[in-house]
Parts: structure tokens; sequence; C-alpha cells
């Protein structure tokens, strides 16, 4: 055997030569005369020889580190050798499911909805009903549809369907050919009978996009029963109120819990809204016509898988649907950014009226350990911003040429997963950050009457409106011994009593009078009942 060569590697005799060379700096695997599993035989050379490439695994045929050259009765695989990774291991499927964009910010529910095996487990379901109903039909033979659920406990190989894709190039080609060999070619033949690909592909999509849909409605009920628990908890617990990061007028905590709760129950309804309008299946042939099927297939198949038949559908169903989903879930990121924004401006040293949860052993600075920061929410802002990346690709779906092209595949494979992990993760994570949230009622006090009494101005305003002082000259007033609490440090109550002009309209207990936080208070009720009910 030459220096340069590997040793050949038995395989089944239906394969005729097996010889792996490395030649030129490039590892060659000729594989000839090969009847038909071309990628799965040569992955199982290429692993056998070659345990320190990264990407050698045949979920990873598609990978660019090699791909399948055919010429005449040989095909050759071709590897770089500066991938090669001496220490790594090759990469496993994830067994769990679909390789979130990061692992950390995915819970295993919503990422099974998106696994490989759960999307080939929809195709087949889809598929399988399709039989049937071409079955009742006379279409195709009852024997033949009665076979195709032989496959039903099977669970798909996915490598195997990954590594037939590397030739064929076509996902649902690859699934059919791997399920053919399951059921049988006879059985097979009328598999698929007058559908194409989206047909199968579309209505998965919008099957996926539903279970994911659940799960987020799921989350949004959780989070609003820690708000409310909390709103009710807080609801005369007074604080100051800000505009432009300014004091403004005093609220209660309760409120701005309740506030954030009615943001989220609206949520909830666009939730249910968008999960309603993706809930429909196409099968319908290559235009949409029924050209070569009968609408009672799609009836049937939709009617199995929980979904509506799209009313007209082309090749695919209308994006807008797709594009009000994800549209859907961008106002719910946006959201989880809003509550997590103000609880990031409370947890601030110089405001400290909210705390996140700071657990024992919890560390907030490599370098300075006395820091407890926001990382939580500063974490759900972040990935608000991840979620809302979805949006305008997914908009940008709406527009295909004619009866479709194929644009808005690759968007979606990308966004489906990812926007929704992401936002099942961030509502999770936000739910547990309310439920912990370390409220500081005497923070609270003590920053409303930091600048003491000015919380008060509008109503002494009005108050010497009511005595027959014109609007301007009130606001002037009040605004003149505003000025002296900002600038001098005044008290203003103290000013306002010692203003002439003031006590000239208004007597001294009819100024304290206005200083009476209940004022502020007295309406949380009715609007608790609003936001909560009766």
């Amino acid at each position: 055997m030459r220096q340069n060569q590997l040793p050949v590697l038995m395989i089944p005799a239906a394969i005729k030569v097996a010889l792996t060379l490395e030649l030129q700096g490039l590892i060659l695997v000729v594989v000839a005369d090969l009847p038909g599993d071309v990628p799965a035989m040569a992955h199982e050379i290429i692993k056998a020889e070659w345990q320190g490439w990264q990407g050698c695994s045949a979920h990873r045929c598609h990978s660019p580190l090699y791909q399948l050259l055919p010429g005449n009765q040989t095909r050759w695989l071709r590897l770089n050798p500066r991938d090669r990774q001496s220490k790594r291991q090759p990469s496993a499927p994830n067994s769990k499911g679909h390789d979130p964009m990061i692992e950390r910010y995915s819970r295993p529910e919503m990422v099974d909805i998106w696994s490989p095996k759960t999307k080939f487990r929809i195709w087949y379901e889809i598929e399988a009903h399709a039989c049937d109903a071409q079955a009742k039909l006379g279409v195709i033979p009852q024997a033949n549809a009665d076979a195709v659920w032989t496959a039903k406990d099977v669970e798909f190989d996915v490598a195997k369907i990954d590594a037939i894709e590397a030739v064929t190039r076509h996902d649902v080609i690859a699934f059919l050919t791997h399920l053919s060999d399951i059921i049988g070619g006879d059985v097979a033949r009328f598999v698929h009978q007058g559908m194409t690909s989206s047909d199968v592909l579309d209505t998965t999509l919008n099957v996926q996009l539903t279970r994911a849909a659940d799960i987020l409605i799921a989350d949004i009920e959780a989070l609003l029963a820690a708000l409310k628990r909390r709103a009710l908890e807080h609801k005369d617990t007074v604080r100051i109120g800000r505009s432009h990061g300014i004091h403004a007028e005093p609220v209660t905590m309760g409120l701005t819990f309740a506030r954030f709760y009615a943001e989220m129950d609206r949520n909830l309804a666009r939730m249910r809204t968008a999960r309603d309008e993706i809930a429909t299946g196409a099968i319908s042939g290559a235009v949409g016509t029924f050209a070569n099927i009968d609408p009672a297939v799609e009836e049937h198949v939709c009617a199995q898988l929980g979904l509506k038949p799209e009313p007209i559908s082309t090749q695919v169903i209308p994006r807008d649907r797709h594009a009000a989903f994800f549209a859907t879930l961008g106002v719910v990121a946006s959201s989880i950014e809003n509550i997590a924004i103000e609880i990031r401006h409370m947890q601030r040293t110089e405001v400290l009226e909210a705390e996140e949860f700071f657990s024992k052993g919890q560390k907030g600075s490599s370098a300075m350990p006395h820091k407890r920061n926001p990382v939580l929410t500063e974490n759900l802002t972040g990935l608000a911003r991840i979620v809302r990346m979805a949006v305008v690709p997914a908009m940008e779906n709406v527009a295909l040429w004619h009866e479709r092209d194929i644009s808005h595949s690759s968007v979606e494979r990308a966004i489906g997963p990812d926007a929704t992990i992401t936002l099942d993760f961030a509502l999770a994570r936000l739910t547990g950050v309310i439920d912990k949230l370390v409220i500081y009622p005497d923070n609270m006090i003590a920053n409303m009457n930091k600048f003491r009494g000015l919380v008060h101005s509008q109503r002494v305003l009005l108050a010497l409106t009511q005595k027959g002082v014109s609007r301007e000259d009130s606001y002037r007033l009040v605004q003149r011994n505003a000025m002296r609490v900002w600038e001098q440090g005044a008290d203003f109550l103290t000013e306002l009593k010692a203003d002439p002009e003031v006590t000239a309209a208004m007597s001294v207990e009819e100024i304290e009078d206005k200083f009476d936080l209940g004022y502020h208070t007295k309406h949380v009720d009715t609007i608790f009942a609003r936001v909560f009910g009766a």
C-alpha cells in the first residue's frame, strides 16, 4: 500500500469498490457502482476513517465542508483538510430537537416543535391522511392507504434523510425516498399523488406555528397571573410617577403592574388571533387549482391536523398570514422590553424602588463585589430585539413571484424556530422576574418626598383657577414657588404659604389640603375594576 493511501474499507457486497485517498492536501472518497444510498455510504466511510473531522456526521451532509460530485458511475466526496479538528469529535444531531440559535435561551418543549423528527412526523401524517382521503375517493386502493400507516410508529432516520437530500438537493423527495424504503415501493407509489412539495411544507409550517402559538399563549397566561398577583399585592403602595424620567405625580406600584397586565392581556388576544389566522393548510397542487387532487383531500388532511383549509392558495399559503403572525410576536417582544425597561430604571442605585431577586451565591461583577445588576431584564431587552428581527423579513416574504418563488423559504427556516423559541424563553424569564421582584415601599416614599411636595403642583394650580385666578397667573404663581424648590432646595408647601399672591386667593388650610396623597389614589379601585373586572 502506498504511503499516501489509506486502508480500503470493506462495506456490503452491493458496493464494488470503496477507496479513500489523500491526494494533494485533499481527502477524496471514491465510491463506485453504488445502487442507491450514496451519501450514507460515503458518510460511513468518512466516519470510519476520520473520526476527527468536523461535519462528517450524516445529518450535516449538506455542509459546505464537503459535497457530492456526480460523474458517470462514480461519485466523489471532497473535503477540505483545513476544516479538520483533531480533538473535536463530529457533531451529533440534537436528540431533543432543533438546534436553537442560542441553546441557553431555549426551552425543550418549544425546541421540540422545530426538531427534524417532529417535522418529518408531521410530513408523514400529511401524506398518510392524504392517502386515506384518496382511498375514500377511489383514487388509490384502500389497502395501499392502510399500508402507509404501517410506519406510524417508526422513528424516521434524520441522518438518512439528510444523506439522501445531499444528492437530491430536495428535502421532500429525500423524505419520500426514505418513506418508500420503510413501507415498500408498491405502497409508496400512491403517496404524494397530485400533491406538490409546498402542500407538505406549508401545511407543516402552519402546524408548527400553531403549536408554537399554543405554548406562547400559555406563557402569556402565566405572566398575566404573576402580574395580577403583584398588582393586587401593591395596589395601594404609593410611588412617584415619572414623565420624561422626571417626577410627575403619585401613582401606585399596583397601577404599574396593572398597566403591564392590561398590555399583556391585549397581547394575549393578539396571539389568539394570530394563532387562528395561521391555522390553515393547503393541499391544492402545483398552482393551487386542485387540477390533480380533489379539494376533499385538503379538507380531510386539515381536519385531522386541526387546521382550516386555505380558502384560496397558489402553490403556497399566502404569506400575509405569516407576516401578521410574526408581527404579533414582535409586539409581544416589545411589551416584554417595556416591562423590562421599567424594572431596570427602578433598580438604578439612585432610585432603588424595586430590584431583581439576587440569589445566594450570585455575583454581580468580576471586578466590583458590591454590584447587584438588573441582568435578567437587561437580557430581556436584548432578546426582544432578536424577536423583532423576524418581523421585517416576514413582511418582505409577502411579495412572491406569481404563484410562488422560493425566496421565503430560507427566511422562514430561520425565523420560525428562532423567534418562537426566543420569545418562549423571554416570556418565561419575565414571569420569573415578576414573581420574585423585590419591592421597596420606603424608598418609593423617600423618592417621592425628595423634592418636598412638588408632586402636588397641579392640584394647587387647579385650586387657584377655581378661586378666580386666571390660568396664566395661576401657572406663574405655582411655577415661581416650584423653581425655588428646584434651585434652592426649599419646601414647596412652605413657599406657597409664604407667597402673598397665593394666600390672597387661598387660606393656609386650603393650601395644606392640596398636599393629601389620597387625592391622587382615590380612583385606583375604579381602574382595577376596569382592568381585572369587578
